[in-house]
């Protein structure tokens, strides 16, 4: 593979990327109150091992450190999520400066650095208190989620240009309030329908507050996505897939673009209506600069009657026999070509950017203090011809966000799961660049 720059283009965004909770730690430092994972995780068995983020990868005090790490990688561009307890410990209301000026203190290191930082309004760490008021089930989440992004903005927005309104909408509203798999654990499609809503709903909020407050701003949202293929091509099969793609790929997709939401081919939606209020559809709409796609893996979905609203479970990957990651989700490399395509087909999309892009196995250090993760780099090298080839198709694909700079908390999974290209010594916090990380530094090369 040619240098970085020579293969898509010298103006292509090379960056990386991390965020608060699976980071940070300095759980109640300065100021910053418990947000829904520092809850979530201190109830029993919900994240494995019992671990929780209190420490995570210490880059609170470690910034500096993991910022070298970066420009030694020759990453241009760092992606990172603010947390909203440090900003505003009671969810809304007084700032708390300590969380201003901790911020402003990274953000004025990565300029130092000529690294250009990216800002994530929301990666999933919504405040307990508001959380006990009924966090994104609440119809007043709109108004607070508005209020964080305004003081945000206020306070970073001359230093910051590029920003994220929100990470993955679908991952944290049907993990955290269908399944109860993440935090706040609550299940269950009337809390699921009602947090959803509230989210497109805050997601255009959020856009519109940006742009109004900062100038020669580039403002996007991260949206999950998966390439989704029927088991088999009967026809009960390919509606499943139908069904699936329009829950996971279109749900907050579409009523961002100004679509509504894909009601059609997802019937139990009719079932939101309750929970849409007079002016909602044309608030659902922002015209973003940029669209985020943040994809891991396949989806191959087969109909199941059991399954209730939605009729389609997936087919797991072991049982498909496919190449499978330390979370046994299928490696396909290819859907990211796939998924570019997808996106490019709205009208409505400007540009692309894949905001997120990774692979977790379980990798060891050797004799000699060297991490030989030979079969990352081979996703990455496949991941990146993919993008080269739909670029070379004529998509806007503007730029690539590697997940992640170190091995970090993977939430209900804790931290057995390993996408970094830096290996996190959890018992020192020592950092050690995998072959994968020195593969990027070489590609990223002048």
């Amino acid at each position: 593979m040619s240098k970085g720059k020579e293969f898509l283009g010298s103006e292509f965004k090379w960056g990386i990327a991390i965020s608060a909770t699976q980071n940070e730690g300095a759980s109640g430092t300065d100021g910053k109150s418990p947000s829904i994972w520092d809850t979530f995780s201190a109830r029993r068995n919900k994240i494995k091992n019992h671990s929780n983020p209190s420490i995570a990868t210490n880059f609170y005090h470690r910034y500096r450190e993991d910022i070298d790490l970066i420009e030694k990688l020759n990453f241009s561009n760092f992606r990172f999520s603010l947390a909203w307890t440090r900003i505003l410990p009671e969810g809304t209301g007084k700032v708390n400066q300590k969380g201003i000026d901790y911020y402003h203190r990274v953000i004025d290191y990565c300029l130092e650095k000529q690294l250009e930082p990216w800002i994530t309004l929301y990666h999933w760490d919504l405040p307990q208190i508001l959380e006990d008021k009924g966090g994104w089930t609440s119809r007043d989440v709109v108004n607070w989620f508005s209020e964080y992004a305004e003081k945000c903005s206020l306070a970073f927005g001359d230093k910051v240009k590029n920003w994220l309104v929100m990470n993955e909408p679908m991952g944290f509203t049907s993990l955290g309030y269908f399944t109860g798999m993440h935090a706040p654990g609550k299940r269950g499609l009337r809390n699921f329908l009602k947090a959803a809503h509230h989210t497109a709903l805050s997601q255009a909020a959020g856009g519109r507050i940006l742009r109004k407050n900062m100038t020669g701003s580039n403002i996007g949202n991260g949206f999950s996505c998966s390439v989704i293929e029927p088991s088999d091509n009967q026809p009960k099969n390919i509606q499943a897939a139908v069904r699936t793609d329009a829950l996971m790929n279109r749900l907050f997709l579409e009523p961002a673009l100004g679509m509504g939401y894909p009601v059609k081919d997802l019937p139990v939606l009719k079932k939101m209506e309750k929970y849409i209020r007079p002016g909602d559809t044309d608030n659902l709409s922002f015209d973003f600069d940029f669209t985020g796609i943040q994809y891991y893996y396949r989806i191959v979905a087969r109909h199941s009657y059991w399954m209730p609203w939605i009729h389609a479970v997936q087919v797991p990957a072991k049982k498909r026999n496919v190449p499978v990651s330390q979370l046994n989700l299928e490696i396909y490399p290819e859907g990211i070509y796939t998924m570019l395509h997808y996106f490019n087909n709205y009208p409505q999309i400007k540009k692309l950017l894949v905001t997120e892009n990774g692979v977790c196995f379980e990798d060891h250090i050797t004799s000699d203090n060297r991490v030989n993760d030979t079969d990352r780099i081979a996703y990455f090298k496949a991941t990146l011809d993919q993008i080269l080839h739909a670029k070379n198709d004529g998509i806007p694909v503007d730029g690539f966000f590697a997940w992640t700079l170190t091995d970090n908390f993977e939430w209900s999974e804790g931290y057995m799961p390993r996408f970094g290209l830096i290996y996190t010594d959890y018992s020192t916090q020592q950092r050690i660049i995998k072959d994968s990380g020195y593969w990027f530094r070489d590609l990223l090369a002048d």
